[in-house]
């Protein structure tokens, strides 16, 4: 038995086919074709673009595919929620915008409290606020729990000064869910509190940092005596490493990826057989074919283990070493596919290699193979964002071998 089969069995009670076609016809005959290309030909997304997807979600009640019905979700269970995550690849239809429904979203319902959860959790479920994450700062990154951004309690307010780094859409965002130092006693893990961070509140700054790609997407968050009610912060002062922990678990089960690359694959294939219609099967093409159908074999490696890994969640087997391997193998598949996709596009662009920044009214008119060159550069950061996959291999020999 695969991790299909095996998945197909955890809910004898849901036709998954039937659910499929349902989820064909709605993105088919509801996401716009003008979203369409832009994720079609890898165009950078903002918050305009996922924020009319999920609009769209919302009036169909999809806006929300992992959370439960109480929550404002559609009660979805994993199979069903890796098959929309696929028939949205598929169709070309943008991914959900992770940070508000992925990640603080689920922190909140675990560990906030009841009036936290009726003021926040709407708001994700709608798109009308949107989140990022203040967690990296210069000097901890890898080594999170070495933050030295403080958090220090006046009455019933927190008082934070210090610098987030590597901040993704700080500039489109309105919260920050962000980690402080609030303690130096005892373990570094021990000192550290989950606070929500609205970025209008005076004494924030926002500066970009623009990468390699030329694409705005991270910034630094400077932070001068920002004051934050304590009812911003979520679970116990001091307990934010659990919250992040609980985070960063879900984070690396992520039923997205897998489907994302899948289509950046069929995409390089079809590159490569235009070129071979144009050209000739020269010796550079066979080349690119071979790496082809190494990466394809990977993918289909990285499907299954998504598979098998969904299937260990949905009967409580899970264990953290095989979310961070899923992690690890897909950001070093993300590079494989870039890599070969870049060689397949840079040389019809030798003259003005780098990626040009979007034009001054925002729109960005370049074709398919130029947009690759910009995914290319932007993939460098998949084996540190989220975790670097030296990270991942720690945490899978400390589960696999102990510590």
């Amino acid at each position: 038995m695969n991790a299909i089969e095996s998945v197909s069995q955890d809910r004898a009670d849901i036709d998954y086919e039937a659910f499929r076609q349902e989820l064909v016809e709605f993105m088919q005959t509801h996401c716009p074709g003008a979203l369409r290309e832009k994720v079609r030909s890898n165009q950078k997304l903002g918050r305009a673009e996922f924020s009319q997807w999920q609009q769209i979600l919302h009036r169909r009640g999809w806006s929300a595919p992992g959370w439960p019905v109480e929550r404002g979700g559609t009660g979805w269970d994993l199979q069903q929620r890796y098959l929309f995550e696929q028939v949205s690849a598929e169709l070309d239809c943008p991914p959900l915008y992770h940070h508000g429904l992925g990640h603080i979203g689920p922190v909140i319902m675990h560990f906030g409290t009841p009036e936290q959860q009726a003021r926040f959790l709407p708001r994700i479920v709608d798109g009308s606020e949107w989140w990022c994450q203040g967690y990296s700062e210069p000097g901890a990154g890898s080594d999170l729990a070495s933050l030295r951004t403080s958090a220090v309690l006046q009455g019933d307010e927190y008082v934070i000064n210090g610098q987030k780094t590597w901040t993704s859409h700080a500039h489109e965002a309105d919260i920050m869910y962000t980690l402080v130092r609030t303690s130096n006693e005892g373990r570094k893990q021990a000192g550290i509190t989950l606070l929500l961070v609205p970025l209008n509140t005076p004494g924030i700054e926002i500066r970009p940092i623009h990468t390699i790609d030329q694409w705005h997407h991270v910034n630094e968050v400077f932070l001068n005596d920002v004051r934050v009610p304590v009812s911003h912060r979520i679970g116990e002062d001091g307990g934010g490493w659990a919250c992040a922990k609980f985070l960063l678990d879900r984070e690396r089960l992520s039923p997205a990826t897998v489907p994302r690359l899948l289509r950046q694959l069929e995409q390089v294939e079809d590159l490569i057989r235009e070129r071979i219609r144009q050209q000739g099967a020269t010796p550079s093409l066979h080349a690119a074919m071979g790496r082809l159908f190494l990466a394809q074999a990977s993918a289909q490696g990285a499907k299954e283990m998504l598979l098998s890994a969904i299937h260990e969640e949905m009967n409580g087997t899970l264990r953290s070493s095989k979310s961070s391997a899923l992690k690890l193998h897909c950001s070093e598949l993300s590079q494989q596919i870039s890599s070969l996709a870049y060689d397949l596009a840079a040389p019809h662009y030798a003259p003005r290699l780098l990626p040009q920044p979007p034009t001054a009214d925002g729109s960005d008119e370049l074709d398919i193979e130029r947009q690759l060159v910009h995914t290319y550069l932007f993939y460098r950061s998949r084996t540190i964002a989220g975790g670097t996959s030296e990270v991942q291999k720690n945490v899978i020999a400390r589960d696999l071998f102990g510590a």
